[in-house]
């Protein structure tokens, strides 16, 4: 079975939202990719206050600046696509009231007809919880589940009904539903991270960083669900975050997926070891433009399955 391939959507400041995000959506569509991504970075602060992911010192990157809302980037893809999927890599749920995130995720999915892939996380930024005011960055964890429990019962049957540490529905109906249960994704890099997975979520959306990291992570996880007893597979989805040059990197010290199509088609094929078949690209944020970046996904799309993948 070939790898399924998905493109991020252009959120970066070169783009044009309204314009562009069509416009690639449609064409990576039409060139073959099966899912179209959107993260989320809710500020940029300035001055620095904090390092990337928490890191003291290590800058945020130019690309970060001036991000649009991930479900608006998606509902502008909704109605110029039919078949891709629709997803979020990541959503930092914790910064979103749990209820109106749910019915968000549930409007997009029926708008689309199914096509939606809730893909969330706990995020890193002080600042990004700070201005969001739905809750402290100590509880992350626990507003996360409440997240995950509050979209399965919204999602659910009628009447709806919820008590929680944040939010509280009295027996209601809620709608519109989605189309079909929407999966829910989590990073998973860590013992507990794992665990919550396992227990609360659909699949797992791992960063490729290397292809020994990423499958000794997988069978890590497998191992875990079969302590945890469960029975249902894992969905997996890999992010891909390309660094691709027109030119082979030719040093020591390239990075997984540095370099030129033909490097990062190499790189994908040692990543895609058994149960990891959905990839994501990111490529947006060297592109100077929009067809600049359609251009480059049809070169890699058309390298992967030439390569066989």
């Amino acid at each position: 079975m070939a790898i399924r391939l998905g493109l991020s959507l252009p959120q970066a400041r070169q783009y044009d939202i309204g314009r562009d995000v069509p416009d690639v959506a449609r064409t990576a569509e039409r060139i073959g990719y099966e899912s179209l991504w959107v993260y989320e970075r809710a500020l940029f602060p300035e001055p620095a206050t904090q390092g990337l992911y928490g890191i003291e010192g290590l800058p945020w990157p130019d690309m970060y600046r001036g991000v649009p809302e991930p479900l608006v980037t998606l509902t502008l893809a909704v109605t110029a696509t039919e078949r891709a999927r629709l997803g979020t890599s990541v959503l930092v749920a914790p910064l979103h009231g749990p209820f109106q995130l749910a019915k968000s995720l549930a409007t997009l999915d029926a708008a689309s007809g199914g096509r939606v892939v809730a893909g969330f996380g706990t995020g890193w930024s002080l600042d990004e919880y700070a201005a969001a005011g739905v809750a402290p960055f100590e509880e992350r964890g626990r507003v996360l589940d409440e997240v995950i429990d509050v979209c399965r019962a919204v999602w659910g049957q009628d009447p709806v009904a919820y008590e929680g540490r944040i939010t509280r529905i009295a027996p209601a109906v809620v709608g519109p539903k989605p189309a079909r249960p929407i999966p829910i994704l989590v990073p998973g890099n860590s013992r507990k991270a794992m665990t919550r997975l396992v227990d609360r979520a659909d699949g797992w959306m791992p960063i490729a960083m290397g292809a020994e990291q990423l499958t000794a992570q997988w069978r890590q996880l497998q191992d875990l669900a079969a302590e945890h007893g469960r029975t249902h597979p894992i969905e997996t989805v890999v992010r891909v975050n390309a660094q691709y040059s027109p030119k082979a990197y030719d040093g020591a010290d390239r990075s997984a997926f540095q370099g030129s199509v033909a490097q990062i088609v190499e790189d994908l094929a040692a990543h895609a070891v058994d149960g990891l078949d959905t990839f994501f690209f990111e490529l947006q944020g060297q592109a100077r433009d929009a067809q600049e970046l359609k251009d480059v996904a049809a070169e890699v799309y058309e390298a992967v399955r030439a390569a066989g993948l």
